[in-house]
């Protein structure tokens, strides 16, 4: 049994509110309870976590050193700003999927620039909270393909 990290940036609480034509009707707890279920058939545990503040992420990136088998990261509006969550990140040994619910290459130009693309494995962009499930289940497959 290996434990998974998921980890939401701001605003992503307000899913299913918030401009509901961008990003669904879908909630966090939804996403949140699809994801376990993934990967509690798979026989692994899930830390899910969500935050409006960049310490908390960089927080639990941390705690994910040595005990995760990988993280899937939305970092909502961090994607564009923050180095200090990429510099916790390329801190983390194993490996990093990035999630955006829309695409963010067809939204405005200042959205078009991740830093914590540099880090991530692989960007999953535009497919709604499909999204999470693919990163969670390649996180899986890596993880069993490497053993």
């Amino acid at each position: 049994m290996s434990l998974f990290t998921i980890l939401n940036g701001p605003n992503l609480n307000l899913l299913g509110q918030r401009q509901p034509e961008i990003y669904g009707y879908e909630t966090l707890a939804d996403i949140e309870s699809r994801c376990r279920g993934i990967a509690e058939t798979a026989g692994h545990e899930l830390f899910f976590a969500q935050s409006n503040r960049e310490y908390e992420l960089i927080d639990w990136v941390h705690e994910a050193r040595g005990k995760s088998a990988g993280i899937a990261i939305n970092p909502g509006a961090f994607t564009h700003t923050s180095v200090a969550i990429l510099d916790a990140l390329n801190a983390f040994e194993g490996p990093v999927i990035e999630v955006h619910i829309s695409n963010i290459h067809k939204r405005e130009v200042f959205r078009h620039h991740s830093y914590v693309s540099t880090r991530a494995e692989g960007v999953i962009a535009g497919l709604g909270i499909e999204g999470y499930e693919v990163a969670l289940r390649h996180l899986i497959g890596r993880l069993s393909r490497s053993s």
